[in-house]
């Protein structure tokens, strides 16, 4: 092989892994030079150009002198991390109570929020363009430049027309065509990249699986309340599951009371109207009021007032419904860790062992192995979740995204 076809061989391995070299950045897994060097198998040489060209690219930094991270051992290494004044995504959530958007960076670094809206209209077209707007506000005032959009719902997203099937907690059709109106909304507020839609819940599974407690786990298993409802998903291997249609792991519709209420999916004592925020808040003997959203409302209510008999003994009656549906998806899908959010994180925080007991008492993996039950860490997971759709062509083709 001549030099010529030798260097160009060696930059087209360089280019190839600027993908996964930029994945490796993003989720925090190569700090150093030297981890990216042995993550993706390559010289020290390759590793070198590839993170020069990620620089290059407005994407990371790569300190100018090498330096070893506390307790590190052998030769120091030039560290990696993203760049701050680089490029965003904005993401956007819509759920019952509001909506928001954000410019999310590399890493899963919120750059800035909008204050949030608390009505969210029947119409699907009005909500996004305001929300977009919003996004476009923040754009304006940043100067950052934006590489695309993601959004999240409360509603399982049928793939691959990008519809939100069953919207049961905001007034919208079932069968909006949520992901092109996004997108149509998005392209009128001058935005420039692809727009991406995805239920709330699989969002925030994807978030805390790169960035927060989901981070290293193989089979995670992510269930939350929203502001209404519950929801779960799946990461497999690093991966969103979301089944053949994206419409896997529907879990707020597991039977956890067959006496129990009257669920809006047309079943009784399903999670979703067993262990939801509005669930706690009438167990509890409390009537909601309208000055703060619903799982606001729960979450306060469970810090603050737990020594009163009543709230007591509503979060332990959630509790043992909540690890009878853990219970049984553990069962079904072996996970290797649980994540909980919402007020399910607060259930956990308020009395974990109850919880953890119920799981393993109900669960034949539980008692032979128990499973880690930790509670998401991510603030705003759901937008951080939605801005990863947008990032996912950058992290895919870096060159060609941001050609």
């Amino acid at each position: 092989m001549n030099g010529k076809a030798t260097t160009r061989t060696k930059l087209e391995r360089g280019r190839s892994a600027l993908g996964p070299a930029l994945e490796l950045v993003h989720t925090g897994r190569a700090p150093t030079r030297a981890v990216l060097t042995s993550e993706l198998g390559v010289t020290r040489a390759t590793a070198g150009a590839v993170a020069a060209e990620l620089e290059a690219l407005g994407l990371i930094r790569v300190d100018s002198s090498p330096g070893s991270a506390a307790g590190s051992q052998g030769r120091p290494s030039h560290r990696l991390s993203v760049l701050e004044t680089g490029p965003v995504v904005l993401a956007a959530q819509v759920h019952a109570d509001g909506f928001r958007a954000a410019l999310v960076g590399l890493g899963g670094r919120i750059v800035a929020t909008s204050p949030g809206c608390v009505a969210v209209m029947a119409d699907p077209a009005q909500v996004l363009g305001e929300v977009v707007e919003a996004g476009a506000e923040l754009l304006r005032a940043s100067g950052l430049r934006c590489v695309g959009a993601g959004l999240a719902v409360p509603s399982a997203v049928a793939e691959p027309e990008g519809t939100a099937l069953n919207p049961l907690h905001i007034a919208w059709p079932a069968g909006s065509p949520v992901r092109d109106i996004f997108a149509a909304c998005v392209r009128r507020a001058g935005i420039t990249g692809p727009a991406f839609t995805g239920n709330d819940v699989n969002l925030t599974a994807l978030a805390e699986h790169r960035h927060g407690a989901g981070r290293g786990a193989q089979h995670l298993l992510c269930v939350a309340t929203g502001h209404r409802g519950v929801g779960g998903a799946l990461v497999l291997d690093g991966r969103l599951h979301s089944g053949s249609s994206g419409l896997a792991l529907e879990v707020g519709h597991l039977t956890v009371n067959p006496e129990g209420r009257p669920c809006y999916c047309g079943g009784r004592g399903c999670l979703d109207v067993e262990t939801d925020p509005l669930a706690f808040l009438t167990t509890a003997r409390r009537e909601p009021g309208p000055e703060e959203s619903l799982l606001k409302q729960a979450g306060n209510l469970l810090r603050t007032e737990y020594d009163d008999p009543a709230v007591r003994q509503a979060a332990e009656a959630l509790i043992d419904r909540l690890g009878l549906g853990l219970a049984g998806l553990v069962n079904i899908l072996n996970p290797d860790r649980i994540i909980l959010g919402g007020l399910h994180r607060d259930l956990l925080e308020a009395d974990p062992e109850r919880l953890r007991a119920v799981v393993a008492d109900r669960s034949l993996w539980g008692r032979s192995g128990s499973v880690p039950i930790l509670p998401c860490t991510l603030a705003h997971n759901s937008l951080v979740g939605a801005a990863e759709l947008a990032w996912q062509p950058v992290l895919d083709d870096p060159l060609a995204a941001l050609a």
